[in-house]
């Protein structure tokens, strides 16, 4: 059963779009979440994960807030476009901050938590289906979430024994408020919902199944599960392209 009553969540990137579909779902569930973002989000932790020192600061304010921390999600991130040809170190620099370099200390903090407690926990890392490789122009995003990846199976890992859980998902092309804006401005209103139209479920994947998927994961139905990356998207990485 997927439950989480009595589990207190810490979910990064929770005003919009993914990260505020896995805080419904996870509030749903039974879990009192604290919601954090960079924007300001209404009883939530206000931070920029850029910043060296967020996940600290994160951390301390949750724990004076609800005392204890017993799981862990990051959905934040950014997905600035860079290739080889265009991209710059400060991009770059951002880039790994935010998608790999928070995540990484906020998943060290929760662990020193949970192990002061002498609790097991469950984290989820939201990744991305360019973990296989990416788009070109999505070089540095690909290689921040390879890196989350292999952080996930290293935690999970090292932290077996200590009854902490962490798994991942490689989500795939998913239709959030941020995504349409970006498509529809590049290419014209409407664009998104056509090429919607011409997946193999006529529609892309939601941040509700997503979420869906966190909220298993965090919760004792996915006992003893640790060290997963699942991919949830419509192809097959390593399949065939079909042919018209």
């Amino acid at each position: 059963m997927n439950d989480l009553t009595g589990k207190v969540v810490l979910v990064t990137g929770a005003a919009r779009g993914i990260g505020a579909a896995i805080s419904a779902a996870c509030g749903a569930a039974g879990a009192t979440v604290v919601g954090v973002d960079r924007e300001h989000l209404p009883g939530g932790i206000v931070a920029d994960l850029a910043e060296a020192g967020a996940p600290a600061q994160v951390m301390a304010e949750a724990l004076s807030r609800v005392g204890q921390i017993d799981g862990l999600v990051n959905a934040a991130g950014i997905t600035t476009r860079a290739s080889f040809l265009d991209a710059d170190t400060a991009g770059f620099d951002r880039m790994i901050a935010v998608n790999l370099r928070a995540p990484f200390f906020l998943m060290a903090q929760v662990i020193g938590h949970l192990r002061g407690r002498g609790a097991g926990g469950g984290i989820v890392n939201i990744q991305s289906m360019h973990v296989h490789c990416g788009a070109p122009d999505l070089a540095i995003y690909s290689a921040a979430k390879a890196g989350l990846q292999t952080l996930t199976k290293n935690a999970a890992h090292a932290h077996m024994a200590d009854g902490i859980r962490v798994n991942g998902i490689n989500l795939g092309w998913v239709a959030t408020g941020t995504e349409r804006a970006l498509q529809d401005g590049k290419n014209g209103p409407g664009w998104l919902d056509a090429q919607a139209a011409a997946q193999p479920l006529g529609r892309l994947v939601s941040a509700e199944e997503c979420a869906a998927q966190v909220v298993w994961m965090l919760s004792d139905a996915s006992a003893p599960m640790s060290g997963v990356n699942l991919d949830l998207e419509q192809w097959i990485a390593g399949a065939p392209k079909a042919v018209p």
